[in-house]
């Protein structure tokens, strides 16, 4: 098992926090750093303000949403830092939800499926630099049809350090996740259980190649007081549940309840849409909460550590900001 750090919000300007954190994660021996990308702080910037003061931990974006670059775009951002980097960037990208995609990023969200197969086709032509990129699919051609006529296929001046950029799919969906298995090097979920993910992405297990990498997000509270520290997670699940998505379309909420927590997904969702957020917060189950996370007492987060060892999971994302926690996971899983 190994140990990913996500440095979650990147502090006062000018901060050195995520450095900071970056480095005490390297010293204990974490695997990869990882940073999100919202409507707002792209994922690539921190990453390379980290890389420039690390030496050997990898630096993943979790997750690099699709529609906020086309594919050459994004492959020529991911082959300079992992160039500069000298070879440790891992690529985490999603399709993000259609408020995000059609409402900040002014793209279409229809067939994201389709869209993903597509966007990582394109990517790998760019990343193998063996012959220019042309592409003639649905949601993407190169060159572009139309305009002025001129455009041709081109192939990257920078010759990557690596052929190949390791590619892990943030998914929720069974079908996004078979779609990693297929296609992609790594699947990112978040609110995963390890007690039923195998029942819920039985077909995706059932595909993944040798080497496949799982980097389960995974919220890590030390804290004696048991319902303190599971009220933390019940946060983050309830506004994932309640209010990332309309009512009509929320992955987290389809996410959830597939796990078997149907009925108070929708409850959950019903209180937050109705302005009444702690009693929405309130209403996801504790069973919920500490399924998807590490929380309590040292001894007892130690007990629960046996059920990620035994799942197919192979990196865990821990997020935490507190330097004795980060300590206490990598004296017991490095």
């Amino acid at each position: 098992m190994k140990l990913g750090l996500g440095v979650g919000p990147l502090g006062p300007p000018g901060s050195m926090r995520i450095v900071e954190l970056a480095q005490e994660a390297e010293r204990l021996g974490y695997d990869t750093i990882w940073c999100p990308e919202i409507y707002g702080a792209d994922c690539f910037t921190p990453l390379a303000w980290i890389g420039a003061h690390t030496s050997k931990i990898n630096l993943g974006t979790s997750i690099m949403q699709i529609s906020a670059r086309t594919p050459t775009s994004a492959a020529m951002h991911a082959m300079t830092l992992d160039y500069l980097s000298n070879g440790r960037l891992i690529l985490g990208i999603g399709v993000s939800g259609p408020q995000v995609v059609e409402g900040w990023y002014g793209q279409p969200y229809p067939k994201p499926l389709a869209r993903t197969r597509e966007w990582v086709q394109i990517f790998r032509q760019v990343n193998e630099r063996k012959a220019p990129v042309a592409f003639e699919g649905e949601h993407y051609q190169l060159p572009y049809p139309g305009g002025t006529g001129l455009g041709k296929p081109l192939k990257s001046i920078l010759h990557p350090v690596r052929e190949r950029i390791p590619l892990y799919l943030g998914a929720e969906g069974p079908k996004n996740v078979k779609l990693a298995a297929e296609l992609c090097d790594g699947w990112i979920p978040m609110f995963l259980s390890p007690y039923r993910m195998m029942d819920v992405y039985k077909e995706a297990m059932a595909i993944r190649a040798p080497g496949f990498e799982i980097a389960a997000t995974l919220p890590v509270i030390v804290d004696d007081d048991l319902d303190r520290a599971l009220m933390q997670v019940k946060q983050q699940v309830g506004f994932y549940v309640g209010g990332m998505g309309a009512k009509s379309f929320n992955v987290h909420k389809d996410h959830v309840s597939r796990f078997g927590f149907a009925e108070a997904a929708d409850r959950i969702q019903e209180l937050f849409l109705a302005g009444r957020r702690d009693e929405a917060i309130a209403a996801v189950p504790d069973q919920l909460a500490d399924e998807i996370s590490l929380v309590g007492s040292k001894d007892r987060i130690r007990d629960r550590l046996a059920a990620w060892k035994e799942s197919p999971v192979t990196l865990l994302s821990v997020g935490s900001a507190d330097a004795d926690t980060l300590r206490f996971l990598a004296e017991e899983l490095l």
